[in-house]
């Protein structure tokens, strides 16, 4: 698309210093391995096929667990986007962290965001930038808006290109983007990505005014490839936060047609909130699709750029499947597998995500992982794996051991979450138990629902009254929270 800011920096290196001192500086930071995190929106438990998907074609995500490690108890930060990024990039659970919920910073407007990262926060960009990363988010970012200090230039990325305002981000056909503190325009005309039908619906022709000639995704897909072939002889940490699939339901054509051919679903109008769209089904699993795609363009990057056996790659998801507004139908897709809940909820729909990680040569492909880890845990693996001094201060545990396939790598005593949006709730999981008490600013007092989710992932049977040795353990741990410094956020009172 253009020269990125950090490849222009490295032209006028190379201006400046002797070719044999690049060189040397590239090789001395090559001997760390370059990570590629890449972050899906609102992609829940269910919807890959290498999860059990069985309607949406995915298969450059399944060839991915095919050659490295799948994970079937990893879960988001939070439960919604903001919270689960923000653990994502501290290391801290949504009882630490300094963001816990979406919050909204003044009206719409082309320098909105939600609530900003706190300056100097240490984010896993930070950590790997300070050991000679060259680092870049490409994607939706949502902590921080424009002239915030939560900005990613402020977090210890070299490079952003995306949305930095997630309700920006809920248009695929945007305006304009943000190219570090830069503008950069699209081409495609400026609309709300909240209206409703205008004229007929059976007529395809008056859904074409919600689509624009420049797809955000593909965008980003393509400054990805710059990114990793402008730093194939340095080490790099690449965060791609695709918004695929957060509605609203947009898809260019060529995504498209081979689901329209299989599917025949009536036009949503826009009656329930985001855009209309004539084939919502169709689009829905276009959209997952154009994910897959773009990850096996980033995957054949590296293999054309000599960086497979030097790379880690891991895929996963913010939260679960979105609820059932917008034209999106979790439920005819079973988005998010059996499990309870989805957006929205700490039940394990909500929160329980797919996560594959590859690394030829350090993960046996076809390999399984079921212990329970969390996106907090991805700033101590990272750490590890680039053999750095492992963070202070933080909720997350490093599973690289769990990766190589070492005996008894490490495991959480307890993972914790809560969220306020919903009327307050807490859950904690520990070992095969799941505890989750909700409508917490009403009722202070509620007991915890219990489950077993050795024999009971769907959450059906509350076994609260059967185990109380085990719901007071549960007390226990929902007491380590900290206050947040935002009061709206504390409905809790240690």
């Amino acid at each position: 698309m253009r020269t990125s800011v950090i490849g222009l920096a490295l032209i006028i290196t190379s201006l400046v210093l002797p070719p044999n001192v690049i060189s040397q500086t590239h090789k001395k930071a090559g001997k760390h391995p370059n990570f590629i995190i890449i972050l899906a929106d609102d992609l829940g438990y269910g919807d890959m096929g290498c999860y059990g998907q069985k309607i949406i074609r995915t298969p450059h995500l399944d060839k991915l667990a095919s050659e490295g490690m799948r994970f079937t108890d990893f879960y988001a930060g939070s439960t919604v986007c903001a919270p689960s990024r923000c653990c994502f990039m501290t290391g801290r659970n949504t009882g630490h962290c300094q963001v816990r919920d979406n919050f909204e910073i003044g009206e719409w407007n082309d320098y909105s965001g939600q609530q900003p990262l706190e300056p100097n926060t240490f984010t896993i960009a930070r950590m790997l930038k300070q050991a000679g990363y060259s680092t870049a988010c490409i994607g939706k970012w949502g902590l921080g808006g424009p002239g915030s200090t939560g900005i990613p230039e402020n977090q210890g990325f070299d490079l952003f290109f995306g949305y930095l305002c997630q309700r920006h981000a809920h248009n695929h056909y945007p305006s304009y983007l943000w190219y570090n503190n830069e503008k950069f325009l699209t081409g495609n005309p400026d609309f709300s990505p909240q209206q409703k039908l205008s004229g007929d619906p059976k007529n395809q022709a008056n859904y074409n005014k919600y689509q624009g000639t420049a797809y955000a995704e593909d965008l980003f897909t393509e400054e990805a490839l710059h990114f990793i072939k402008s730093h194939k002889d340095s080490a790099f940490f690449l965060l791609m936060t695709y918004t695929l699939p957060h509605l609203a339901l947009q898809v260019p054509d060529n995504y498209l047609k081979e689901y329209t051919e299989i599917m025949d679903d009536p036009p949503y109008q826009g009656q329930m909130g985001y855009l209309p769209v004539f084939h919502p089904h169709a689009t829905y699993a276009a959209m997952v699709s154009a994910l897959d795609e773009a990850t096996g363009k980033i995957m054949q990057a590296l293999t054309e750029n000599h960086l497979d056996s030097n790379t880690c790659v891991i895929f996963t998801s913010d939260n679960g499947a979105t609820f059932s507004l917008g034209g999106a139908d979790p439920a005819f897709f079973n988005s998010n597998g059996n499990l309870r809940g989805g957006k929205g909820s700490l039940y394990e729909g909500g929160i329980r995500v797919p996560c594959i990680a590859r690394w030829p040569g350090m993960i046996k492909a076809g390999e399984v992982c079921s212990i329970p880890y969390a996106a907090w845990d991805f700033m101590p693996t990272l750490a590890q794996l680039a053999k750095l001094e492992t963070p202070k201060n933080i909720d997350g545990i490093s599973f690289a051991a769990a990766l190589s396939g070492a005996k008894n790598p490490a495991e959480h005593e307890f993972l914790y979450w809560e969220y306020t949006s919903t009327g307050g709730t807490q859950a904690i999981r520990a070992g095969k138990w799941k505890a989750l008490r909700k409508d917490l600013i009403k009722e202070p007092m509620r007991m915890f629902e219990l489950y077993d989710l050795s024999a009971d992932p769907d959450e059906k049977f509350n076994v609260a009254t059967q185990h109380p040795e085990i719901i007071q353990k549960m007390k226990q741990y929902s007491r380590l929270r900290t206050p947040s410094s935002k009061p709206e956020w504390n409905f809790l009172h240690n």
